[in-house]
């Protein structure tokens, strides 16, 4: 794999795609150099220009654009102002601020760069760059007060240099009210740097999970270009996590959008899946990697053995055993785009480590820019079922008929009935039981914007081009209901990366987006939400020090520090070559509520109990009752969560019986288990078994450290 890879990536070199923008800049400064005409000379060279800032080669794109701007000299001074100096402008700010994050974001890392509103540490210390982009958003703006771009902008280059009110001035200002949040949650604190886990990456994929079956969690992550080695990190159990890539064999495995994790052989041992060539159109056609844990803290690959090597571009699966014969099969969301078809694929293990491709035989013929995928069992008949996420079109829910069908499996679209087609621009999405009422509602984000001026036209109350997410209460009865509308969720804008989790305990399932687009411009901040106990959700982005204004991918919750309490990893970075960012690692401040963990194994079922549900009745020092619904997944399309389940209770003191529903059929009741607990359960016992792991503390980050080049 590592060889195929390697000659994919010598490919991209010789013919570069678009997101390439270091590899295209020579044949770029050469054309610009050759032009004849002043008209060919400003177009090549603001293309240039504009590759340059893709590439971070920023000063070289104010030195490009200044060049522009004298050969502009010669034209009549009317005809420059209308039609060329706005857009030297906009380009030469936008070259300043991304010069001001290296200088100060990448160069004299902290804690709080970048998190919005900016402010403590995150201020920049070398401001002229800051300056010189704001003073140029500002000119902009006085020359035409309704560039929402440049307005929002211009507040971000602000926030940089600290006091940001007194250097907007009132008539250009978005009221600092409208960043506040509306629950005022503990704030997180970012400690990726300390703890050993802050990668200068692309976008990419991330999962927490037990690999090597210690009690700690582990990480692994990818970047999307093909020359960036994906990461493996072993947890030490100190609060810190040492880069075991090299020791795990996994040296040459590179690239990947995102990725999943499951344990595909019933092992024990949970295994990783790469997904390669999303967005890429005929340059997607990329192989996944399937990496086999091999117990022993290595990995091999065994995409070809396994029946799993393919070449279409994707970036979205999930295994799920649609067949409940105890091992997990695999569903694949390829990217069909005009003149370029690929269909999505079905494969059905044969028990044996090995998948047979089942999609023509299960009559499954999906061509559509599928984004996200979701397993779940959305009418309780106990089978999985599936959602799919197109990008540009409605979506799609197949229900798992449970039958065979030949070599496969029988799936029925039931997409209109349900009615969850909307919206028709979306991308990542999750079946979850929100409200807690034993059916599991679905959330579908919206992924849509005209450009990041929307985010202060929204922030003013005007029109917008942004794509609002869709909520989907579960009807019970095969159908749900949109409640997106007073659920909180208007300013949820550009989720990429997605999940959820519990962040104070509370017992209702919260939830994070990381926010973006592919344009260097578009900046906003990521996104984090709060359950309020299952009647819509409360924005506490500001609040929790979530709203990090890196583009944002995949997400997981887990408590990395065994301290019973969720912490939040994502990854950071865009898609251009030069937009690179350092992942995060917020660390929760911990809360009062009480907690339970399961590790579930199943026997009859498949060995990771993915799919089984779990109902917890719990009652509080009053005696009040309530039940807490949990399923065994990884969480949303874009990000893994660990397969253990953490669960937070609430107030409850008292555990008055844990119901486990296992894939295979069967139900086992306990009465037995006490709050701030970790439990196994297996299929095959009528016991818990109590596991007792030391609590750490994940390294916090004091000062900012020069340990990052660009």
């Amino acid at each position: 794999m590592a060889a195929l890879l390697a000659r994919a990536a010598a490919k991209e070199k010789e013919y570069p795609h678009a997101y390439l923008a270091d590899k295209r800049i020579p044949s770029l400064q050469q054309r610009f150099e050759s032009a004849s005409n002043l008209a060919q000379k400003f177009e090549s060279g603001y293309n240039l220009a504009e590759t340059q800032i893709q590439a971070n080669q920023n000063l070289d794109a104010i030195q490009t654009l200044d060049t522009i701007d004298n050969l502009l000299a010669s034209i009549p001074t009317e005809l420059k102002a209308q039609h060329f100096d706005p857009l030297i402008k906009r380009a030469k700010a936008l070259a300043w601020l991304r010069q001001g994050e290296q200088e100060n974001c990448v160069l004299h890392h902290s804690s709080d760069s970048c998190l919005f509103p900016i402010s403590g540490s995150g201020v920049h210390t070398e401001q002229t760059p800051s300056e010189s982009a704001l003073a140029l958003y500002l000119a902009q703006l006085e020359s035409n007060s309704k560039l929402r771009k440049e307005q929002w902008l211009a507040h971000i280059a602000a926030m940089t240099l600290g006091n940001w009110e007194e250097r907007i001035p009132n008539n250009f200002q978005i009221d600092p009210k409208k960043f506040e949040s509306d629950y005022l949650l503990p704030r997180f604190t970012d400690v990726a740097q300390t703890a050993g886990v802050d990668h200068q990456s692309l976008s990419g994929g991330g999962a927490t999970i037990d690999f090597d079956n210690d009690g700690f969690l582990d990480l692994v992550t990818s970047s999307w270009g093909l020359e960036d080695q994906i990461k493996f990190y072993r947890n030490r159990g100190n609060g810190t996590f040492e880069d075991k890539t090299e020791d795990a064999g996994l040296e040459g495995i590179t690239g990947g959008l995102n990725l999943i994790v499951a344990d595909y052989n019933n092992d024990g041992f949970q295994d990783i899946l790469i997904l390669r060539g999303a967005w890429l159109n005929k340059w997607g056609y990329q192989p996944n990697s399937l990496l086999r844990n091999n117990r022993d803290g290595t990995f091999q690959d065994v995409t070809k053995t396994s029946g799993l090597l393919s070449f279409h571009p994707t970036q979205t699966a999930v295994f799920a055993d649609f067949n409940l014969d105890g091992w997990l099969d695999l569903f694949i969301g390829n990217e069909t785009t005009p003149g370029d078809t690929h269909n999505c694929e079905l494969y059905l293990s044969n028990r044996d480590g090995t998948f047979r491709d089942a999609t023509r035989a299960s009559g499954i013929k999906i061509n559509a820019w599928i984004k996200g995928i979701a397993a779940g069992d959305y009418d309780n008949d106990g089978y999985p079922d599936l959602f799919l996420s197109a990008l540009g079109q409605s979506n799609i829910l197949l229900h798992n008929d449970g039958v065979a069908s030949g070599d496969g499996w029988q799936f029925t679209d039931t997409t209109q009935r349900a009615g969850v087609a909307e919206p028709i621009h979306s991308f990542p999405c999750w079946f979850w039981d929100y409200d807690n009422d034993g059916w599991e509602d679905l959330f579908v984000a919206g992924f849509k914007i005209n450009d990041s001026g929307d985010v202060a036209a929204a922030y003013l109350g005007e029109a917008t081009g942004l794509e609002t997410p869709r909520l989907y209460r579960n009807n019970r009865d095969g159908t749900f209901s949109d409640v997106s509308k007073g659920a909180g969720l208007e300013h949820c804008w550009l989720p990429m990366g997605a999940n959820f989790g519990d962040l104070d305990n509370d017992g209702y399932l919260d939830f994070y987006v990381g926010t973006g687009d592919t344009p260097m411009d578009t900046i906003l901040p990521n996104k984090m939400y709060r359950n309020n106990a299952g009647q819509g959700f409360q924005d506490v982005t500001t609040a929790g020090g979530f709203g990090h204004l890196q583009k944002g991918h995949a997400i997981s919750f887990a408590d990395f520090d065994n301290d019973g309490d969720q912490d939040v990893h994502i990854v950071m970075g865009g898609a251009y070559s030069g937009d690179r960012y350092m992942n995060a690692l917020f660390q929760n401040p911990g809360n009062q509520n009480n907690w339970l963990k399961l590790s579930l194994e199943g026997t009859d079922s498949n060995r990771d109990a993915t799919g089984a549900r779990i109902e917890l009745t719990v009652s509080d020092k009053n005696g009040v009752e309530r039940s807490i619904h949990r399923t065994v997944t990884t969480g949303g399309s874009f990000g893994c969560n660990p397969k253990r389940l953490e669960i937070g209770l609430g107030s409850a003191d008292k555990i008055m019986q844990l119901y486990i529903q296992w894939p295979s059929g069967k139900q086992q009741i306990f009465t037995k288990a006490t709050p701030n607990r970790f439990y196994k359960v297996l299929e095959s016992s009528s016991q818990l078994a109590h596991l007792t792991l030391p609590a750490t503390e994940l390294c916090e980050s004091k000062t900012p450290q020069e340990t990052h080049e660009h």
